[in-house]
């Protein structure tokens, strides 16, 4: 029989994620949606930290909660943290430093990953739920170009509204024509766009539609954590016979 050696209290979830505390819907595809992901996860809600308070405060007052919460789920058997908002790039350092396991807080870190793979002449751009809260202070944090193009759906009808307000309602088809106008509206702005990232976790939902309509391929978080879960915990691949 084999060995196995213990030290956690739940196994098979090598992916913790840290939750803002909302109440607004989370459909299928968003980061807060268990059905997302293809693989198990661990959730654990920060205390306080609303979406306004992370997006448009930049998480004042709240690291020792996000640390204590991310220390948490590791002691339960993460081997790796996430969090459920882009503009949490602020958070990356002091987490990772923190915690000692391997921390990937914002989508955003996509950005210079896929401007590497593009040709020559094309860049990536990023869609966020609030450009005015977006700075170049998030862009650093994450490494991304401090002049990556930035799209928003704050002009929209109803996604930066409702996910920022917090909203007991979400109209679902409005939130994905928000969300497809405002990438129409950075590739039209950006004649060089190679690649969209998402910077917000609840775009994910509409990332399909965003592709179709502008053409261009769509990394998002469901993209990010996928790549880094395989990290964590990679197939075991068994050994065949060529016949």
């Amino acid at each position: 029989m084999t060995k196995v050696s213990g030290g956690k209290s739940v196994y098979g979830a090598a992916v913790g994620i840290l939750m803002l505390e909302t109440r607004f819907p989370r459909i299928p595809g968003d980061m807060g949606h268990a059905g997302t992901w293809d693989f198990p996860v661990l959730y654990r809600v920060v205390p306080g930290a609303s979406p306004d308070r992370v997006v448009r405060q930049r998480a004042d007052g709240l690291m020792d909660a996000f640390i204590e919460a991310a220390a948490s789920l590791v002691r339960d058997g993460a081997d790796g943290i996430t969090t459920n908002c882009g503009f949490l790039s602020l958070a990356q350092q002091r987490l990772a430093a923190a915690i000692q396991v391997p921390v990937a807080t914002s989508s955003l870190m996509q950005v210079d990953l896929v401007n590497r793979m593009l040709p020559p002449g094309k860049i990536t751009g990023v869609l966020t739920i609030s450009a005015s809260s977006l700075t170049t202070d998030h862009l650093a944090a994450a490494g991304a170009p401090l002049d990556t193009p930035i799209g928003t759906t704050e002009g929209g009808q109803e996604f930066t509204q409702a996910i920022l307000g917090d909203a007991l309602a979400l109209d679902v088809a409005l939130a994905e024509a928000d969300n497809v106008a405002a990438a129409k509206a950075l590739v039209a702005a950006h004649p060089n766009l190679g690649a969209i990232v998402l910077e917000c976790t609840n775009m994910t939902p509409y990332q399909a539609a965003i592709r179709a309509a502008t053409g261009l391929p769509v990394f998002s978080a469901e993209t990010f954590v996928t790549w880094f879960q395989k990290g964590l915990s990679p197939r075991a691949w068994r050994e065949s016979v060529v016949r």
